[in-house]
């Protein structure tokens, strides 16, 4: 039998320097999660399907990797740490009494298709806040998102938000079919501003709605953009959804963030458990967002626990490959001493290492070799 010594298709090993600057990216990471007063949690690599049904709204049931237990259930490795970090706050907290923070890292694992060229397992840290459903917590979150980026040597980045209640409102107000529906999403979702238009003109929506339909793919820029979407419409739902935006920006001046901040309404994202804002962070150097997250205030209700809950999740893998291509200089691992010691002299490299390592000295030890300096 053939030996095989590459890993699978959508993986990759990380070694040698890249890995210890990897490890201390984290670090840094999780510092300003410390910092903001956030509780650890792990949760396991696979949970039972019902964990990631389509009842949930995470990835699609054909990106899951599936397997069986020797009972017969179904078990997934996790895609998404939102769902899992929910599943165990409704277990061990009670966050309809007090707001619960907690913060994770650990790996996801989605299956890709091979020609989008995305890694399919990617390391994954973030922060949950649970049972809290005002502004300032959507801010917080948003300023830890900053606070992150600024942490990783990141200056030239944006956080653009959405808010899925803005599209939400308006689509229960046009009562289109759920084809209808899925489509609109998705023509807004890739700024089609042509299909929007020939889709509306089929529905023969109001004039109105159909003229909120056709701005949402190009309505995206700074704070002036809030303006726009009060003009659009007079659906009592979609303008609160905008006010809370503008009291989400006035409390991230106070942090004095409101220069990373842009906002897109065309933004829906593909997890339908997301309920208020949701928001995306990019810089140059990757096309892929750096942080995702959001507000989901339905999810734990799933799980037994009704409470509100916001958080977002960062891609280590694409954080990092964005500090690299940038150029930011990144610490590595302290030197490492190295001892090479004689056969017969063993007993006092032992003895020499211990010394150093007391100190907090790294040391290796390496027995010295024939013909080599």
């Amino acid at each position: 039998m053939q030996r095989i010594f590459h890993t699978p298709e959508g993986v990759r090993d990380i070694y040698n320097g890249e890995c210890s600057q990897k490890r201390i990216l984290q670090k840094k990471l999780h510092r300003v999660f410390q910092l903001y007063g956030c509780k650890d949690i792990e949760t396991p690599t696979f949970e039972y399907f019902e964990v990631f049904s389509n009842e949930v709204g995470t990835i699609p049931s054909k990106d899951l990797y599936k397997f069986f237990d020797r009972e017969g259930n179904t078990l997934v490795l996790r895609p998404d740490f939102t769902p899992s970090v929910t599943r165990a706050c409704s277990t061990y907290y009670s966050p309809d009494k007090d707001p619960v923070t907690l913060c994770y890292t650990g790996n996801t694992f989605i299956n890709n298709s091979s020609l989008r060229g995305r890694l399919k397992e990617t390391t994954q840290m973030g922060v949950e806040r649970f049972g809290d459903a005002s502004a300032q917590a959507d801010a917080e979150i948003l300023a830890m998102t900053i606070e992150c980026l600024i942490a990783s040597g990141l200056t030239e980045f944006q956080v653009s938000i959405g808010q899925v209640d803005y599209f939400k409102s308006l689509l229960c107000e046009a009562e289109m079919d759920k084809e209808a529906e899925e489509r609109l999403r998705e023509l807004i979702s890739q700024k089609n501003y042509f299909g929007v238009e020939e889709l509306i003109q089929e529905q023969k929506l109001k004039k109105s709605l159909g003229k909120a339909f056709q701005e949402l793919p190009q309505m995206f820029g700074s704070v002036e953009i809030l303006e726009k979407a009060k003009s659009l419409t007079n659906n009592d739902c979609a303008l609160s959804a905008v006010y809370r935006l503008e009291e989400i920006y006035d409390i991230l001046k106070v942090y004095g963030y409101e220069k990373y901040i842009s906002f897109d309404f065309g933004m829906l994202s593909k997890f339908r458990y997301y309920t208020g804002i949701i928001f995306q962070a990019y810089t140059y150097g990757t096309g892929e967002p750096l942080i995702k997250g959001g507000r989901y205030n339905h999810l734990m209700q799933h799980f037994g626990t009704p409470a509100a809950a916001v958080g977002f999740a960062i891609v280590v893998d694409t954080l990092f490959q964005a500090v690299s291509r940038q150029k930011i200089p990144m610490e590595t691992e302290e030197d490492v001493k190295v001892i090479c010691y004689d056969k017969e002299d063993y007993r006092n490299a032992i003895l020499e290492a211990r010394k150093l390592r007391e100190k907090g000295i790294a040391v290796a030890l390496y027995p010295k070799k024939e013909n080599k300096s």
